[in-house]
């Protein structure tokens, strides 16, 4: 069984990159995470450029990964209280696919932020953005990493606090066992 990651920030040394690279030590028995191919060069969703040229490659690219997972847990970072311009970019394209790879799929959700509420109000516009693809969206446990800064190991690649590693673990247990059942 396969999980995908999608991670919302482009920044090098993002507590949202060290989450997912930290997942997949975390994942229970017989799953696999991997990440989803990045989205950062994808030109700026416009209708009028689609009509001409159709589909970037990367867009292609990112929904066959969606569509082959059993599950995608999106970690990104919050900016201006929403979800950054560049993730969502990336799903405005993805939604304008005829075989809509989110629907129906489970989803769950995780953040990190330097600040004490760990992007919640990204996740909150992240769920409606969800609910207009019909993706599943996971709602308990949820994953909220406050003051990031202080959770992650030396090298800033991956998450070293324990209890934040056991609150993702609790989460991807079960996440997973609502898709097997």
């Amino acid at each position: 069984m396969k999980l995908l990651t999608i991670c919302g920030s482009l920044r090098s040394g993002s507590f949202n990159r060290a989450i997912c690279n930290t997942l997949p030590e975390l994942a229970p028995d017989g799953w696999e995470i991997e990440d989803a191919p990045g989205f950062g060069d994808l030109p700026l969703y416009n209708a009028d450029d689609y009509s001409a040229h159709g589909f970037p490659d990367r867009v292609a690219e990112i929904a066959e990964h969606i569509r082959a997972a059993d599950g995608v847990v999106i970690v990104s970072p919050e900016y201006n209280f929403s979800v950054p311009g560049g993730l969502k970019n990336a799903i405005d394209w993805i939604s304008r696919l005829p075989d809509q790879p989110f629907k129906n799929k489970p989803v769950a959700l995780q953040s990190a932020a330097a600040g004490m509420l760990g992007g919640s109000r990204m996740q909150y516009h992240m769920r409606q953005v969800m609910v207009f693809l019909e993706a599943r969206v996971f709602t308990k446990p949820e994953v909220f990493v406050s003051f990031a800064k202080s959770k992650v190991d030396g090298s800033g690649e991956k998450i070293a606090d324990e209890t934040t590693r056991e609150m993702m673990r609790a989460q991807l247990t079960a996440f997973t066992a609502e898709i097997t059942s």
